[in-house]
């Protein structure tokens, strides 16, 4: 694995554990275990389905998997805007969540829009392997 490659798996996972450690802070209140219980899923979601991409067999199965990351961090993105548009969360650590999600979002958009683009011209994926 590249270094960049190692250096975003282990930013998403980080990304992950402090979603966690900051949906244990919310209030006990219906509607925040409600937008909690989502944020946790899809933090989570955003490091475990990177990971996946990180074990891709080939350029579209990259893709797809990106995608399916980049999807979740950007609903990862929802939710905190939502807790802090609302007020149920008010504090520094939400924005800063918040401000993560969009750069992850910007990062494997990126990452897909490359990926994509190098499918279409016809690039040889990471193994060599050429795909229509």
């Amino acid at each position: 694995m590249n270094p960049e490659t190692e250096a975003l798996r282990d930013r998403t996972k980080k990304f992950a554990l402090d979603i966690l450690r900051f949906v244990r802070t919310l209030p006990a209140t219906d509607e925040q275990r409600d937008v909690g219980g989502q944020l946790r899923r899809s933090g989570a979601g955003v490091g475990a389905n990177y990971r996946a991409t990180c074990r891709s067999r080939s350029r579209p199965e990259f893709i797809a998997r990106i995608n399916v990351a980049l999807e979740e961090a950007d609903e990862s993105a929802f939710w905190l805007e939502v807790l802090v548009e609302t007020g149920m969360s008010a504090g520094r650590t939400a924005r800063e969540l918040l401000d993560e999600a969009n750069q992850l979002c910007a990062i494997l958009a990126a990452s897909s829009i490359t990926a994509t683009e190098a499918q279409q011209r016809g690039d040889p994926d990471l193994r060599g392997r050429r795909h229509s």
